[in-house]
């Protein structure tokens, strides 16, 4: 496999790959910080703006579903227009949104405006995973790479707790948003003066009816799943929303291979390394998004600790992600994926599972191991998604791979917050400190069942060549 072609702006001409990697990581980074601030500032948010479980679901699914739709156009757009250009536009509607999110007056306007926040990072993450991906073309070398640039999600995971904690505690819910505002202004500068633009040899035209299809199928499934447990599953209105993202997917399914530009590419998925990647990123996210739902919800609803304290209890989970990440990428270049994604996944299971037994007095001692066990399981798996995906197609359509890998972790966002939240709410009876160990016994062992599919992903599909796609892009590789 051989790198693709690059146009490289001349104020970034020169760039060493390093310094690349380093600035593109941030927008990883950003990411990540906003989705674990703004779960710590959940349970806050809820009391200001007097909002149930089903509004807390929507204030963080709302950005997760705009993240998810947008994903794959965005990466397609990158690979066509430019990606720097489109990462610099990603990063300017995120701090936008950003701030309109921390003066929103009522929950309605604050998910409209993590839609606003959704659609800035959409761009951000497809555009700089492709230009990484462009300057490191030697397979081990952008394998470590990758490895780095996991560990930026995972450092995230470490920051935005203790962050989001130090920041409700101190200013309120509000400040929870203002945190990546002088990162991403940070990010927007740096993306200027050191990134080099990259675009695909042969640019790939637009498919609206694909995105279309995709909005359509991502925004009714994640209502259907949200508002079923007040609507009721065999309500008109459930059903309605089901079978319109049934409806979606068949769609894409009869569309899609009739393009010569597809939105998403299905072949790829006869590859079992791709199929595997997409499947362990969907159900290892999902994994990690209900870990951080429940796990903000009980530390402080259920054992009365304050935001700061919540975030510094979790910190054990995020410091073992950030550390297994670049280890799982060293591992990768060595061995290949295998052992990452197995191990990840009997890490996921076995954690999930023990968590499932919690109590309101559960010791400080089991939540150390439980949540640093979860926290190996989701560093070794994020590398060995990304790698799978990656490696799978050609340099030329790396902004695409790049939008349907994070395209897969971003439905697990959403699902594991919309099935968590689903399964808890449809449990919960009385107040959330009275009821909600026995109510999220299912959610936990959701999660568990989450980790088994890892595992069965991980040994089925990281020992075979990946397919290359067809049609006119097959000679861009």
């Amino acid at each position: 496999m051989t790198a693709a072609p690059c146009r490289v702006a001349v104020p970034a001409r020169g760039a060493r790959p390093g310094t690349v990697l380093a600035v593109c990581s941030l927008s990883v980074f950003l990411g990540g910080l906003d989705s674990t601030i703004v779960t710590i500032g959940l349970p806050e948010i809820g009391r200001s703006l007097h909002a149930g479980v089903s509004g807390l679901q929507w204030a963080a699914d709302a950005y997760t579903v705009t993240l998810a739709s947008l994903l794959m156009f965005s990466g397609a757009a990158a690979d066509r227009i430019g990606r720097r250009a489109v990462l610099q536009a990603g990063l300017s509607v995120f701090v936008l949104g950003s701030w309109l999110c921390s003066v929103a007056p009522s929950l309605g306007v604050l998910i409209a405006f993590r839609v606003l926040q959704g659609a800035g990072a959409s761009a951000m993450n497809p555009a700089a995973l492709g230009i990484v991906t462009n300057v490191y073309p030697d397979p081990a070398r952008r394998a470590r790479a990758l490895g780095v640039w996991d560990a930026a999600y995972g450092l995230s995971m470490v920051t935005g707790p203790v962050a989001g904690g130090v920041l409700v505690s101190l200013a309120g819910w509000r400040s929870v948003f203002w945190a990546s505002i002088p990162a991403g202004l940070a990010a927007l500068a740096l993306t200027g003066l050191l990134v080099p633009d990259s675009r695909a040899p042969v640019p790939r035209r637009a498919d609206p009816a694909g995105q279309a299809l995709v909005c359509a199928m991502l925004a009714a499934l994640a209502a259907a799943i949200i508002q079923a447990p007040g609507w009721g599953w065999r309500s008109w209105r459930t059903e309605s929303l089901l079978a319109a993202a049934v409806g979606a997917l068949a769609g894409l399914a009869y569309i899609e291979p009739r393009r010569s530009d597809p939105l998403i590419q299905l072949s790829l998925f006869r590859s079992p390394r791709f199929a595997a990647s997409i499947t362990s990123g969907v159900c290892g996210i999902s994994a990690l998004a209900g870990f951080g739902f429940l796990s903000s919800l009980y530390l402080q609803d259920v054992r009365g600790m304050s935001a700061l304290d919540a975030g510094l209890t979790i910190g054990p989970m995020a410091v073992e992600m950030a550390v297994c990440a670049p280890l799982a990428g060293r591992m990768i270049a060595r061995r290949g994926a295998r052992i990452p994604a197995i191990s990840a996944g009997i890490a996921l299971a076995a954690s999930s599972a023990a968590l499932s037994r919690l109590t309101g007095l559960s010791s400080e001692a089991f939540l150390c191991v439980t949540y640093s066990l979860f926290g190996v399981g989701a560093g070794l798996l994020s590398p060995a998604v990304t790698y799978g995906v990656m490696s799978s197609v050609p340099d030329g359509q790396a902004g695409v791979a790049s939008g349907m890998n994070s395209s897969s972790r971003q439905l697990g966002q959403c699902l594991g917050i919309a099935v968590t939240g689903t399964v808890l709410d449809g449990s919960l009876h009385g107040s959330m400190q009275s009821g909600f160990l026995s109510a999220a016994r299912g959610s936990w062992l959701v999660m568990a069942g989450c980790g088994l599919l890892v595992l069965v992903a991980g040994v089925a599909g990281n020992s075979s060549r990946p397919v290359r796609p067809r049609g006119r892009h097959a000679r861009q590789s």
